[in-house]
């Protein structure tokens, strides 16, 4: 059953129906019955083992649910092939890796991946610039090697990967982890710019609330690989329903206030 005072989205990207997950033994994810918008940006917040990335890692199918009924786009998961899914639906991981070469190499491969090696090296290079351009990077960093770029600019490498072949949903795991909070604040300001200016569907594991409250506009709250609730983000974050809620926001929001005081 869906958690208590958690409506549905008008338009899901994503439906999830008693999904669970077992691994080893270990029940990871237990009866998830919720939606994720099209067309939204979805922060999934909660503690250190609520079960975030294994439900993000479900999204494009780096696993598969142990049970229960996962839809995307209005069809069952699985009734998509794995390639063809990837391509809708890009992943970008907490830490960023570079394949060895230029940014237009990285680039590049996932224009290979996509199908799209056959196409004139003019418009491989106007894809590229298109990618980096969406990420605020300018044509200039093209020709750069990836290994020598900073975590920030690594990271909007990684997004611009992710995004080259027009994906419907980006998915990211903490992708400001390993970031400094000035250098995570304008890489979410980004993608939170991005989704208002393209449509795409935006799914975010993040550990920040600021990250949620700057750029969400829904909010799923785990814990122990349970959906406590979930919702449109001014509601939730500001009005929680559930108490394991109100004192993780609690928590978090004491920790911010306490760093601010500090600095």
């Amino acid at each position: 059953m869906p958690p208590p005072d958690s409506p549905a989205p008008a338009t899901p990207a994503y439906e999830l129906d008693a999904v669970g997950q077992v691994r080893g033994g270990r029940a990871l994810l237990t009866d998830l019955t919720i939606g994720l918008p099209a067309g939204g940006f979805t922060a999934l917040i909660g503690p250190s083992g609520a079960g975030k990335t294994s439900l993000l890692r479900l999204l494009n199918r780096l696993d598969d649910p142990s049970a229960g009924t996962l839809r995307f786009m209005g069809a069952p998961i699985a009734s998509y092939p794995v390639r063809a899914l990837r391509l809708r639906a890009g992943f970008v991981f907490q830490t960023p890796v570079m394949f060895p070469g230029t940014v237009a190499d990285n680039l590049g491969a996932a224009l290979d991946f996509a199908g799209d090696s056959g196409a004139t090296a003019g418009g491989r290079a106007e894809r590229i610039a298109a990618a980096l351009a969406q990420v605020e990077l300018d044509a200039g960093f093209a020709p750069r090697d990836a290994a020598a770029l900073s975590g920030g600019e690594k990271q909007r490498v990684a997004l611009a990967r992710a995004l080259i072949h027009r994906p419907e949903v980006l998915l990211l795991d903490e992708p400001t982890a390993a970031l400094d909070p000035e250098v995570a604040d304008r890489l979410i300001e980004t993608l939170r710019r991005l989704r208002e200016s393209t449509g795409l569907t935006i799914v975010m594991v993040t550990h920040r609330l600021r990250e949620a409250r700057v750029a969400a506009t829904w909010v799923v709250m785990m814990e122990a690989g349970h959906v406590l609730e979930a919702g449109p983000s001014p509601r939730l974050l500001d009005q929680p329903q559930h108490p394991r809620t109100r004192a993780f926001l609690q928590a978090g929001d004491g920790a911010r206030s306490s760093g601010a005081a500090t600095r």
